[in-house]
C-alpha cells in the first residue's frame, strides 16, 4: 500500500515552541521531528511499500523527511494537500493517509489498520479508537470523545481511501476536519435527524456510515483500531511535554 503523510499547514502554538519549524510536523519530540517519527513507523511497516510526504517546499531537503520516497508541496488547505499527495496514484487502490503528529505510532498498529481497512472494503476508512482501549494504555492523554450506541470513541490519525473518491470528498473534508474535535458539530454535518439520534445516544456507527455514504456517494466505513497509538497526537503546546514522556516510556520498554 502507498502511504501519504500530511506534514503541511500553517504555524500554530506547537510550532511556536521551536524556532524555525514551519508547522508542528517539524517540532522535535525527544530529538526527532514528529513527521520523522511517523515516517519511521511507516518505513518499518510490512504493508507500506511507498511513502509520499506532503510538506512545505522549503522543507523538502530537511533530514526529517529523509525516509520518504517522494516529497510533494502542501497547500493552504488540507484538501489541497491531500490532492497533492494523491495526484497520479492508482484511483482504485486503497491509500493510507496519515497525519504527521503521531509521536508514538508503531508499525504493528499500521499493519493492523491497513488489514482492517482492506477487510471492510470501503472507499473511505476512517480510523477511530474506543475509549476503554485508549484509557487502558494511555489514561493521561486527553481526547474529545463521541458517545455512540456502540460505545465511546475518538478519531484517530489514520485514514484509508481510494483516490477516486477525492472529488466528492473535497467539498466535505474541510468541514469534517474542523469538526473532528467537536462531536456535536461533527454530528450536525450529517443532518438534524442524525444530530437528534446522537443527542439521545442512539446514533450507531452503522447509522453514521450509511449517512456518509449518502453524502459522498461512496461507502464509508469506521476502522476501529485496537491500538491507541493511532489516536495519540500533538494538537496543543501542552501536548509536547506529554509526548516527550510517552516517547521516553516507549523507548524504555522497547
Amino acid at each position: 500500500m502507498i502511504a501519504v503523510v500530511l506534514a503541511g499547514g500553517p504555524p500554530d502554538e506547537v510550532s511556536a515552541l521551536q524556532p524555525g519549524a514551519p508547522n508542528k510536523a517539524f517540532v522535535r519530540i525527544a530529538g526527532r521531528a514528529l513527521v520523522e517519527r511517523v515516517l519511521t513507523a511507516l518505513r518499518a511497516s510490512s504493508t507500506i511499500d511507498r511513502i509520499i510526504a506532503v510538506a512545505p517546499a522549503a522543507m523538502h531537503g530537511d533530514a526529517a523527511l529523509a525516509l520518504a520516497d517522494e516529497c510533494r508541496p502542501d497547500g493552504i488547505r488540507i484538501s489541497e494537500s491531500l490532492r497533492s499527495g494523491l495526484a497520479g496514484l492508482p484511483e482504485n487502490d486503497l491509500v493510507l493517509v496519515a497525519t504527521s503528529d503521531l509521536p508514538i505510532l508503531c508499525a504493528v498498529a499500521i499493519d493492523d489498520f491497513t488489514a482492517r481497512a482492506r477487510m471492510l472494503d470501503g472507499e473511505i476508512g476512517y480510523g477511530c479508537v474506543e475509549r476503554n482501549v485508549h484509557l487502558a494504555k494511555y489514561p493521561e492523554v486527553p481526547h474529545t470523545w463521541a458517545r455512540l450506541r456502540d460505545g465511546v470513541y475518538c478519531g484517530g490519525g489514520l485514514i484509508a481511501l481510494r483516490p477516486r473518491v477525492l472529488p466528492a470528498l473535497e467539498r466535505f473534508i474541510e468541514e469534517l476536519g474542523a469538526a473532528r474535535k467537536k462531536p456535536w458539530r461533527l454530528a450536525s454535518l450529517f443532518g438534524s435527524r442524525m444530530l437528534a439520534k446522537y443527542a439521545l445516544g442512539r446514533l450507531s456507527i452503522a447509522d453514521a456510515e450509511a449517512r456518509a455514504r449518502e453524502l459522498l456517494g461512496a461507502p464509508v466505513r469506521a476502522v476501529v483500531s485496537p491500538y491507541a497509538e493511532t489516536a495519540v497526537n500533538v494538537d496543543r503546546a501542552t501536548d509536547v511535554a506529554l509526548a516527550e514522556r510517552l516517547v521516553a516510556t516507549a523507548s524504555a520498554s522497547a
